[in-house]
C-alpha cells in the first residue's frame, strides 16, 4: 500500500515538473540581421535556464553553392557538466565568401543549426531555422584556393591571378605594397622590360659628356615614375570599366609614329643633328626650375610603359582582377604602381650606370653613341614586328648588322681584334639574314634552314605537323565552336599580333613536341584581340581577360577551370605539367 502511494506522489510530481518545461519555439527564438560589411549577425535569444551547446552551432547557405560560410565570431561560453555551453542568448557574427564570377544581388537561403538544454534536465532535438537574405555579393571575400582542395575537379578554385586579388583583400595595406614590389622585380627579369634598358641608357648618353651621377639618377627616377604612373593609370581604368589601353596603342599609325622616334633618337646618336629644346626656353626652364629636359624623359616613360612593353602577366592581371570586383581604385592603384617601381630599380641602375661610367671625351664617345643609336634602331625594327610581315622586320634587321658591321671595321684603321671579331660575326650573321630572306626563310635562329631541304624532306614524316586553332574575334564564334565540341577538352588562347610573349608562347613553347602531342588531346581555339573591335571587347571582358598572352581552359561540360589559367609567358617544360593535371 506504501509503493502504490509513492508511486502515485512521484506520478504527481513528474507531470507537475514536465508542465514548466517550455515548447521549443519559447526555449530559443533565433533572428538575423545583415549588416553594412555583408556579415551576418545571428542572435539566439534563450529563455531562462536554458542552454546551447557550443559544438552543435553551425550555419549554412542552402541553396548556392557558389556562397558559403567562410567564419564565425563565437561569443563567451562557459562549462556546465564538463560541456562547453552558451549560458546567456550568444550572438554570431558570421562572414561569407563567394567563388570568382560572383556579381549582383544574390538571395541566399541561410540555415541556423542548434541543440540546447534546460537546467532543469530537459534536452532537446537538434533544431535548425532557414532564414532568406539579400546578398550584395560585391562585398563578399572570394574563395581561397585553400577552401577548395576537397574538390578533386578543381573547377572551383582560383586562377593565379585571383588567388593573387584575393591576397590583396585578405593582406594588410604594407604587406600588398611589398608583396607587388617583389613581383615588379621579378617583372624586371623578363622580356616586357628588357626594350626599356636601351631607351633609358640613350636618353642619359644623350645628355651630353658632363653628366654628373646625380643627374643621370634624376632622369633615370623621373623615366621610372613615368612609366609607373602609366601602368597606374592604364590598370585602374582597365579594372574599372574592362578597357585595354595597351590594345589600343598597338594600333599601325601608333606604332609607326612611335617607331619614328626612335629612328629620330637614332639619327640624333649618329650625329646627323642635336635634339634639345630651343636655347631660349631651355635658358628660362633652368632658370625658373631647373628642371630642363626632365619632361621629354617623362613624356617618354610614360609612353614607353604602355607601347614598348605591352606585357600581361599573373601579378598585373592580378591587381586588375581585385579592381574590378571591388571597385577599389586606392589600394588596387597602389599595388600596381608599387609593381612598377619594382620594375624600373634596373632601370635606375642602368641609368646611373651609363652616367657614371661614361667615357670620357674621345673617339669612345663616338663609339658609345653609335651603339646606342644602333641599338635605338633594333627597337624601332622590334616594333614594327607587330604589323608588318616577318620578312621586312628580318630583311631591316639584316641590313642594320651589315651597316653597323661595316662601321665597326672601318671605324679607324688600328681597331682592336676584338672589335673587329665582333664585326665579323656581325656581318657573317647579317649577310645569313638577308640569304634567308631571299630563300623564303623567317627564322632569325636559323635563316639558312631552306638550304636543308634534303634533311627536312627526310625527317618530315618524324617531326609532328602545326597545331590546329580554330580562330575567333567573338563570343558567338567562340560559344558555337563551344556547342560542338562538348565532352572534350578545350584551350583557348588569347592573342595579338602586337604581343610579344605571345610569340614566344608559339615559337618556343606550342613548338615543342612533346608539348605538341599533348596538346592533341585539347580543342585548341585561338582569340584574336589584335584588332580591339567592340566584339574583341566583349569577348575579354565576358572571361575577364585584360590583355594577351592568357590560357583557358574548359573541361568536358565547357565550363572553364578557373585554376588552370595561365597569365603571361610559360616554358615548354611548366606548360606540359600544367596539361598532364588537366
Amino acid at each position: 500500500m506504501n509503493k502504490i502511494f509513492l508511486l502515485l506522489i512521484s506520478t504527481i510530481v513528474l507531470f507537475g515538473a514536465q508542465s514548466k518545461f517550455l515548447l521549443p519555439e519559447e526555449a530559443f527564438k533565433p533572428s538575423v540581421m545583415l549588416n553594412e560589411k555583408m556579415q551576418i549577425e545571428v542572435r539566439i535569444e534563450t529563455a531562462k535556464d536554458i542552454y546551447i551547446y557550443v559544438n552543435s552551432i553551425k550555419f549554412k547557405v542552402k541553396n548556392k553553392k557558389e556562397i558559403s560560410v567562410l567564419n564565425f565570431t563565437t561569443p563567451k561560453s562557459g562549462d556546465h557538466d564538463g560541456d562547453m555551453v552558451y549560458l546567456d542568448s550568444p550572438v554570431f557574427v558570421v562572414d561569407l565568401k563567394k567563388d570568382v564570377g560572383v556579381t549582383g544581388t544574390q538571395s541566399i537561403d541561410f540555415e541556423v543549426s542548434y541543440q540546447g538544454c534546460s537546467k532543469q534536465g530537459l534536452c532537446y532535438q537538434p533544431l535548425s531555422e532557414i532564414f532568406n537574405i539579400d546578398i550584395d555579393s560585391s562585398k563578399l571575400i572570394v574563395s581561397k584556393e585553400s577552401s577548395k582542395l576537397q574538390n578533386k575537379s578543381s573547377e572551383g578554385e582560383l586562377s593565379q591571378s585571383d588567388s593573387i586579388a584575393d591576397s590583396i583583400k585578405s593582406d594588410s595595406i604594407l604587406m600588398v605594397i611589398l608583396t607587388f614590389f617583389g613581383f615588379g622585380l621579378l617583372l624586371s627579369l623578363t622580356p616586357c622590360v628588357f626594350p626599356m634598358v636601351p631607351i633609358i641608357s640613350g636618353i642619359i648618353i644623350s645628355q651630353g659628356r658632363g653628366i654628373s651621377t646625380k643627374k643621370a639618377f634624376m632622369l633615370s627616377l623621373v623615366y621610372v615614375l613615368a612609366m609607373a604612373v602609366a601602368y597606374t593609370i592604364a590598370g585602374i581604368l582597365a579594372g574599372l570599366f574592362g578597357a585595354n589601353l595597351q590594345a589600343a596603342l598597338q594600333t599601325p599609325w601608333v606604332i609607326y609614329s612611335f617607331a619614328g622616334v626612335f629612328v629620330a633618337l637614332a639619327m640624333s646618336m649618329f650625329g646627323f643633328y642635336e635634339l634639345k629644346f630651343p636655347d631660349k626656353l631651355v635658358a628660362k626652364m633652368n632658370l625658373a626650375s631647373n628642371r630642363g629636359g626632365y619632361v621629354g624623359v617623362a613624356i617618354m616613360g610614360f609612353l614607353s610603359a604602355l607601347i614598348v612593353g605591352p606585357c600581361v602577366a599573373a601579378p598585373l592581371a592580378g591587381a586588375l582582377v581585385y579592381i574590378g570586383q571591388t571597385g577599389d581604385a586606392i589600394l588596387g592603384g597602389s599595388a600596381l604602381f608599387f609593381m612598377s617601381i619594382g620594375m624600373g630599380i634596373p632601370l635606375i641602375a642602368v641609368g646611373v650606370s651609363a652616367g657614371k661610367f661614361m667615357p670620357k671625351p674621345g673617339a669612345w664617345m663616338n663609339m658609345i653613341s653609335a651603339i646606342f643609336g644602333v641599338t635605338m634602331l633594333g627597337v624601332a625594327i622590334w616594333m614594327l614586328e607587330r604589323i608588318v610581315d616577318s620578312y621586312i622586320t628580318i630583311s631591316l634587321y639584316a641590313v642594320l648588322g651589315i651597316g653597323f658591321a661595316i662601321y665597326l671595321i672601318y671605324f679607324d684603321s688600328k681597331s682592336h681584334v676584338i672589335r673587329k671579331t665582333i664585326a665579323i660575326v656581325l656581318l657573317t650573321y647579317s649577310v645569313a639574314l638577308l640569304i634567308g630572306v631571299l630563300g623564303n626563310s623567317n627564322s632569325m635562329t636559323q635563316p639558312l634552314n631552306f638550304l636543308s631541304l634534303k634533311n627536312t624532306q627526310v625527317t618530315k614524316n618524324q617531326a609532328s605537323p602545326h597545331l590546329d586553332f580554330k580562330k575567333i574575334t567573338s563570343i558567338e564564334q567562340l560559344d558555337n565552336i563551344l556547342a560542338k565540341n562538348s565532352g572534350k577538352k578545350i584551350m583557348l588562347d588569347f592573342t595579338a599580333k602586337w604581343c610579344s610573349a605571345c610569340k614566344e608562347l608559339d615559337e618556343i613553347t606550342f613548338s615543342d613536341e612533346e608539348v605538341k602531342a599533348k596538346l592533341r588531346e585539347f580543342v585548341l581555339i585561338k582569340a584574336d584581340v589584335t584588332d580591339n573591335t567592340d566584339e574583341v571587347k566583349k569577348l575579354t571582358k565576358k572571361y575577364g581577360v585584360f590583355g594577351p598572352p592568357a590560357l583557358l581552359f574548359f573541361n568536358k561540360n565547357t565550363k572553364i577551370i578557373k585554376s588552370k589559367t595561365i597569365v603571361g609567358f610559360i616554358g615548354p617544360e611548366e606548360f606540359l605539367f600544367h596539361l598532364n593535371s588537366i
